[in-house]
């Protein structure tokens, strides 16, 4: 492998740097989550589903918000699942991307639609696209996701942390629907 070449995924050591710099934050940070070159993101116990038949991109969709209980819950196919990771992560100078663990891959279930990247300067909890192919029973706090590191290449100018018109700045706990409405077009 070249070592000039500038779109690397950050490796276990970097990432651990990272956080000793203040340019990855991992909260709650725990050693064993972390991988080779990922890091393990669990399931919240906060689901949301959207109340509505028909969703409608120009308009705000409201959705419903319920607690996984301890016995888990069965998602259903057909239906979209809001989900939110138990971690909130900054990132200040890489390029964050969520994957699904295989694990869950091979019971069927996509954690995200579209959005697994997030921008240098996202800062909070991840939304996630939850969807299956059969019914399955999913618990809070199972391990949904990893997240890997890109190194950037060349200044920021934008950070997404910044932006006055970005629509996932505010700090949650909870799963966010979809903003597109806020969008012009």
């Amino acid at each position: 492998m070249r070592s000039d070449c500038k779109d690397m995924i950050l490796t276990d050591v970097q990432i651990l740097e990272s956080i000793e710099k203040g340019d990855i934050v991992i909260e709650p940070f725990k050693r064993m989550c972390l991988g080779t070159n990922s890091y393990d993101v669990h399931l919240a116990k906060y689901l949301a589903v959207y109340t509505g038949d028909e969703l409608d991109a120009r308009k705000h969709n409201p959705i419903r918000e319920f607690e996984i209980p301890e016995e888990g819950f069965v998602i259903q196919p057909g239906t979209l699942y809001l989900g939110v990771t138990e971690e909130y992560t900054e990132t200040h100078s890489t390029v964050p991307f969520l994957e699904g663990k295989s694990s869950v891959g091979r019971l069927g279930i996509d954690i995200h639609a579209t959005a697994g990247k997030g921008d240098v300067g996202f800062c909070n909890t991840w939304t996630l696209e939850i969807s299956c192919v059969h019914p399955v029973r999913i618990y809070a706090g199972m391990p949904v996701g990893q997240l890997i590191y890109f190194k950037v290449d060349g200044r920021i100018e934008n950070y997404y942390n910044k932006k006055s018109n970005a629509k996932y700045n505010s700090r949650t706990t909870k799963p966010v629907e979809s903003m597109m409405w806020k969008n012009k077009f």
